[in-house]
């Protein structure tokens, strides 16, 4: 996993997690470790991802493989100099790995879609005709992404209150588990990417918390999609998984009727099988798990959300994030927001320790963790954590 950190009075730079350490790649570039590579030093200087990322994939393969050997042999190459480049990540600040130009959040959970419909249209199909066409979305708000463990202010707006429109903090704040795929490669404006070359455009895959604030998302949705009610905070991991490092957890998706369009065809499996959950602590300190899912129940893949993204011409750029959505499973505890797992507030979700919650009060702090795991052939790849306490709305505007 990559990200950037910084330690002591060390500038920002690029690292690499490695149990409870994190390796300094610029200390081991100026050490001569990459020298083969003819990559300036500098480039794991930066305070983003994004240089680096822009090497092209080549790079990242053969940066990746020589610290792969460079770890299995730490021992006899890191043992001299181990307290020089690896940094423990007490001592360490994260900071968001990438410089974000656009954000695009989709829809990319059936599950998750056909429950929101069952809650607020239960007379009628909960997916709209559009849905198994095409993968929804709508453009959110970059500069609101913040790297995991800050904290989120509850945001302030109109809503609906006993048939009274009503301004005031939101009473229905909630979180998303969700993935976010990082745009390694850009594509001309006007210039679709085809699906089967998709891949190609992500550099690697972070978890993503996208707080939603219900009531005002209700108030506000129609006719033109979210705004306020999604626009105030968005949580994502320090860490970057490459999405090669996914490979080996690769499966089929679930089976799409009606056949896509052929620009939504793809000739592999595109979906991944990666294990995710919710932990919720309370004010208290208490912890409880409150939702286990996977990235697999996702109806549309990876590939399928950028082909789409890009089919009439949209130029995607080099840090760019779209995020998945909210990825729900079928049972009850498989559900990705407090939305769906207390039934919009009718069902209050029962804590180990006695208390309820319908949505997010303040105090409460959310983690979402992932873990793809093969035990047949010991393969596991964790996904950084994403975390973010709710702070209580500002008293008055300043």
């Amino acid at each position: 996993m990559y990200g950037i950190f910084n330690y002591d009075i060390a500038s920002p730079r690029m690292g690499v997690k490695v149990g409870e350490y994190i390796l300094d790649l610029e200390l081991v570039s100026l050490l001569g470790y990459f020298g083969d590579l003819n990559i300036d030093p500098a480039v794991f200087a930066q305070p983003v991802l994004n240089d680096f990322i822009a090497l092209g994939k080549p790079v990242w393969q053969a940066v990746n493989q020589h610290i792969k050997a460079l770890l299995s042999d730490e021992q006899a190459a890191l043992a001299d100099i181990h307290d020089q480049v690896f940094i423990h990540q007490s001592r360490a600040t994260m900071h968001l790995p990438v410089r974000i130009g656009d954000y695009t959040d989709f829809y990319a959970g059936i599950h998750h879609a056909e429950n929101v419909g069952r809650m607020f249209r239960p007379d009628a199909e909960p997916l709209l005709p559009n849905y198994r066409h095409l993968p929804v979305a709508y453009h959110g708000r970059a500069s609101s992404i913040v790297v995991s463990e800050t904290p989120v202010r509850r945001p302030q707006g109109q809503f609906m209150q006993n048939g009274q429109v009503t301004f005031g903090p939101s009473q229905a704040l909630d979180f998303e588990l969700e993935l976010g795929l990082i745009i390694g490669k850009s594509n001309p404006l006007g210039k679709p990417i085809p699906i089967d070359e998709a891949e190609d455009y992500i550099f690697g895959i972070t978890l993503f918390n996208d707080w939603s604030a219900r009531d005002i998302q209700r108030w506000e949705y129609q006719p033109l999609g979210p705004f306020l009610g999604k626009n105030f905070s968005s949580s994502m991991s320090a860490w970057v998984v490459p999405l090669d490092e996914l490979e080996p957890f690769r499966v089929e998706g679930p089976v799409q009727e009606p056949a896509p369009l052929p620009y939504l065809q793809s000739s592999k499996p595109g979906h991944f099988d990666i294990q995710l959950e919710a932990i919720l602590q309370t004010k208290q300190g208490t912890e409880h798990r409150i939702c286990q899912t996977n990235a697999k129940h996702l109806y549309w893949s990876f590939a399928q959300l950028i082909a789409h993204h890009t089919v009439g011409g949209c130029n995607l750029k080099i840090g760019d994030v779209l995020a998945t959505g909210t990825i729900s499973g079928t049972a009850p505890d498989s559900f990705g927001s407090l939305l769906e797992l207390s039934w919009n507030g009718t069902q209050p979700l029962a804590l180990a320790d006695g208390s309820r919650r319908t949505f997010l009060e303040d105090g409460d702090s959310i983690t979402l963790r992932g873990l793809a795991v093969d035990d047949e052939f010991g393969l596991r790849v964790e996904l950084g954590d994403v975390s973010g306490k709710v702070l209580s709305a500002l008293q008055r505007f300043s």
